[in-house]
């Protein structure tokens, strides 16, 4: 046994016992999850000494929400418990790419990418095939196989079969011989997706940023006397965006060599476009940092049950 395998056994064995006290020794315990039965027409709470087949003759709809373990109405769920365990196992998993690329890890992004992939599945079927697709085309059967609170007078759409083509063709890409035949519905899906952003994105990416750097260079606010004074805060933030906004302008001007007082405008230029790339980055790093935070809390709170509040 080398070096590095005795210390992961060590790391592991040690694990286990703390696993072991923890959830011995405490009387949190470790992932243990408790649920309360409410009424879901009433939101009344069914005591945990009814039954489950005396709550459902009971009521019509119950729905289980967390509760405390110390809660006298709560009841011990099995399968938030093994998801809280499967959760933290998969992100423990995910952790130990942090010493190097191993089995776990891989084993945990299959996982990943595998039940992504089939949660999208299901969902297009059901959002797509059936709601958009089989309803629009045979309305009865829709109601009577998949969707029974399809309304009654809804007539088929026989237009919708030029989708469903489209939709169709794209598998041609999978047969060598009519694979150019795939290329009719991308094409179709490319120009219809960029026509109808177009309009969208002049206006909230162009025009609308244009409008926004119109401004008064100085402002008057009116006070509680009705006396219009200068608001010195106002005028300054507006002069400032006006003069980054210049800056940044002349600094992507090449028709002009940047000497001379253009191209003292165009490194202030590049100094709002750094001070923009870093406070964008540092956003896209602190949004890491939240969801590295929540994955911690839910392992040291939720499973290991460390964490008072």
């Amino acid at each position: 046994m080398n070096r590095e395998t005795r210390f992961w056994t060590v790391m592991f064995l040690g694990g286990c016992l703390f696993l072991a006290f923890q959830s011995l020794g405490t009387a949190r315990g470790v992932g243990q999850q408790f649920v309360v039965r409410v009424d879901a027409t009433t939101g009344k709470i069914i005591p945990p000494a009814t039954g489950a087949s005396d709550a459902s003759s009971a009521v019509k709809t119950v729905i289980y929400e967390p509760a405390s373990k110390d809660d006298p109405e709560a009841i011990w769920s099995f399968s938030r418990t093994a998801g809280i365990w499967i959760a933290a196992l998969l992100t423990l998993c995910i952790f130990s790419y942090l010493y190097r690329d191993n089995v776990c890890y891989k084993l945990a992004e299959s996982i990943i990418v595998g039940v992504s992939a089939g949660y999208w599945i299901v969902t297009n079927f059901w959002e797509v095939l059936v709601a958009k697709v089989l309803v629009k085309l045979a309305p009865n059967v829709a109601r009577y196989s998949f969707l029974p609170d399809t309304p009654v007078d809804v007539k088929a759409d026989y237009l919708y079969i030029v989708p469903v083509v489209l939709g169709c063709m794209v598998f041609c890409r999978l047969i060598p011989k009519i694979a150019w035949m795939g290329r009719w519905p991308l094409a179709f899906v490319v120009g219809t997706t960029a026509g109808l952003k177009l309009t969208s994105f002049l206006d909230a990416d162009f025009v609308r940023q244009v409008r926004s750097t119109i401004l008064p260079l100085v402002v008057f606010s009116a006070n509680a006397s009705d006396v219009s004074t200068l608001d010195w805060k106002q005028s300054i933030q507006n002069i400032v965006i006006v003069i980054s906004v210049l800056s940044c302008v002349t600094y992507f001007y090449f028709s002009v060599e940047h000497k001379g007082l253009v191209g003292r405008i165009s490194r202030v230029g590049i100094w709002v476009l750094m001070i923009s790339f870093g406070a964008s980055f540092a956003l896209t790093v602190m949004g890491r940092i939240t969801l590295l935070t929540m994955r911690l809390q839910f392992l040291f709170d939720d499973w290991l049950g460390l964490v008072r509040i």
